[in-house]
């Protein structure tokens, strides 16, 4: 891409300056991100601040000499893959900047599409859907942000991309009012909310001054067959809804038990097992055993893709 000719100019620049702990910098290149250590309750008490967790992929935007780059969580350039959203960067009015957000589909409702963002990007197709939410801003025209506190390092940030506009989005957020943020996200079918200290620094890998806490689905499902690993143990259930008279197939849990509960379901599924599934299996999975649905899995999961299978499902008991 092209690098930008023109100088680019905001006050923000120069209020990132006066931020306590801001420092003079050359460019740092590349910043492993802060990562949120996962909790089942949402913090409560002043100090924190609120935002709602999107269902995406994580990006760190750049701008070097005005040239913007797009990078994802583990460092690869994904530039070339959102032409669209690197020049809609290159607006934002900053010649070297660093900031961290998060790349999404929005469906009709608003909310992320995960199964549109994977299929967009996994068919190398360029979206014009794509959103980029920012929350962090770590670096600006020379000054190191990464020790200034986080409410600060926001407000900057949200000054300094007022008036770029879609696709480039400021990722906003509540004080004090967590757990009314958490339900309504739950209610309207959102992935969660992410808490942060809002005195904090930003420190690459994970932390406990970022708290992310998810809306979990939980369901009973009735077994329809197993995959077997090693010496009398399972590797994944197979798991199936009963609507109306039917079962219908959802997709796979295969973690959340135990070495000793893994075995005594071994055996209790070698007892029932048969010949074909109690309903159609897409792909029909290769090393699967079937068996009677007599079973039940309690399972909690995060959603349902658009094929009808369960995202990120873990099994909390039944049998």
């Amino acid at each position: 891409m092209a690098k930008r000719t023109s100088t680019h100019r905001s006050p923000a620049r120069f209020n990132a300056r006066m931020l306590p702990g801001a420092k003079p910098a050359p460019f740092p290149g590349f910043i492993k991100p802060q990562l949120a250590t996962l909790k089942s309750h949402v913090p409560a008490g002043k100090g924190w601040l609120h935002e709602i967790k999107f269902d995406g992929y994580r990006i760190q935007g750049h701008l070097t000499e005005g040239r913007p780059a797009l990078f994802t969580r583990n460092g690869h350039d994904w530039t070339h893959r959102m032409p669209t959203l690197a020049e809609a960067l290159a607006r934002v009015p900053a010649n070297h900047l660093i900031v961290d957000g998060e790349i999404i589909i929005p469906d009709s409702q608003g909310r992320s599409d995960h199964d549109a963002l994977k299929e967009a990007l996994g068919a190398g197709r360029q979206s014009h859907r794509f959103v980029f939410y920012l929350f962090d801003l770590m670096h600006l025209d020379g000054f190191d942000l990464r020790a200034a506190p986080l409410i600060d390092r926001k407000r900057v940030l949200a000054e300094l991309i007022r008036d770029v506009g879609q696709p480039i989005l400021y990722s906003d957020h509540l004080e004090e009012k967590g757990q009314v943020m958490f339900d309504h996200a739950c209610k309207i079918g959102l992935e969660g909310v992410i808490s942060k200290r809002m005195d904090a620094p930003y420190r690459s890998g994970r932390s406990e001054s970022w708290i992310k806490v998810k809306c979990v689905k939980r369901e009973t499902f009735t077994i329809v067959g197993y995959t077997p690993e090693g010496k009398g143990l399972v590797a994944s259930l197979h798991l199936a809804r009963k609507e109306e008279r039917e079962l219908t197939y959802v997709g796979k849990v295969g973690t959340g038990w135990s070495m000793a509960q893994s075995a005594k379901l071994r055996q209790r599924l070698e007892a029932i097992e048969v010949d074909r599934p109690a309903t159609a299996v897409p792909g029909r999975p290769p090393k699967s055993v079937w068996v009677e649905p007599r079973l039940k899995a309690d399972v909690e999961y995060w959603d349902i893709t658009a094929a009808g299978l369960l995202r990120h499902a873990v099994w909390r008991g039944g049998a």
